[in-house]
């Protein structure tokens, strides 16, 4: 089995080194999260085994694989495997590294480069990294305090990274300041795609997404984030939009559902919904972030 033994938090899915394990969650006692009512509880991979708990890997759409662990665990976000050119972008992780979940990975082509959206979804990215021989873990700058100890993290900075060709980190600063979302020009044949994570997230009427600072606390996120964030998006063509867990896609019409649900938000916090500022899709935004 191709598992490890750090602790694992059951809350959030995140592995720390072995001296973690009797102490409390940093992700876990950020107000975004929050620490199980019964009190911080532990498990590791080999436990997580032996509880029944497997890898799965399917297609969320044709062309774009999905790897998660069934039954749900933690957060339940699944990962995706994103083609193109110079090899697959693993986006975001999951805990359960399991024999059969890396042979279907090489069978996809393997691994050449992680990136994650944020700190609840570092998961085992150590762990898939090495497995994958040592390949970069892309995070955001703005996020590298959040790196658990032992992961070797490529931290970037700017508006905008190009990991491999076609696939492009782009960062908006939703839920966590270094919060970004991963660009695939030749995603929905060829249309463009995001892979969103949580970042932006697909609700239950995928009609529409939402932007929050925190969900199971309801906090809403800032308006001038959100406002900034569809205006970095919209230099982006995209079609779909993938969110974090299986099925959580909007299909087709992605950018004017982002646009759609940002007004809408605005609105119902009592503000101005107007998006004046948010160029036509594919055009530059003044001052974009740095």
């Amino acid at each position: 089995m191709h598992l490890q033994d750090g602790p694992l938090c059951r809350r959030c899915g995140v592995q720390y080194p072995l001296a973690a394990g009797t102490g409390p969650c940093p992700v876990c006692e950020d107000e975004r999260e929050y620490v199980d009512w019964a009190g911080q509880r532990w498990t590791t991979p080999a436990d997580l085994a032996a509880e029944g708990l497997r890898g799965e890997v399917r297609e969320e759409v044709p062309g774009l694989w999905g790897i998660g662990t069934t039954p749900s665990f933690a957060i339940g976000q699944r990962a995706l495997l994103v083609p193109g050119p110079g090899g697959n972008v693993l986006w975001d992780c999951t805990a359960l590294l399991d024999d059969d979940t890396v042979a279907r990975v090489h069978e996809r082509g393997g691994i050449a480069a992680i990136a994650v959206s944020h700190p609840h979804y570092y998961s085992t990215v150590a762990a898939w990294s090495r497995e994958f021989g040592d390949v970069p873990v892309y995070v955001h700058a703005a996020d590298r305090d959040w790196v658990p100890p032992g992961v070797e993290a490529a931290p970037w900075d700017g508006a905008e990274h190009e990991i491999l060709p076609g696939r492009t980190l782009v960062h908006l600063g939703v839920h966590f300041a270094g919060g970004s979302v991963l660009h695939w020009a030749d995603g929905t044949d060829g249309r463009g795609a995001v892979c969103a994570g949580d970042i932006v997230t697909v609700v239950p009427d995928r009609r529409w997404v939402g932007f929050m600072y925190s969900y199971p606390n309801l906090i809403p996120e800032h308006p001038d984030t959100v406002r900034r964030a569809v205006a970095v998006l919209s230099r982006f063509r995209y079609a779909s939009l993938y969110g974090a867990w299986w099925g959580h896609v909007v299909v087709g019409d992605a950018h004017p559902a982002v646009v759609a649900s940002a007004r809408r938000y605005l609105h119902h916090l009592g503000l101005d919904p107007d998006l004046a500022e948010v160029p036509p899709e594919g055009a530059a935004v003044p001052g974009r972030p740095g």
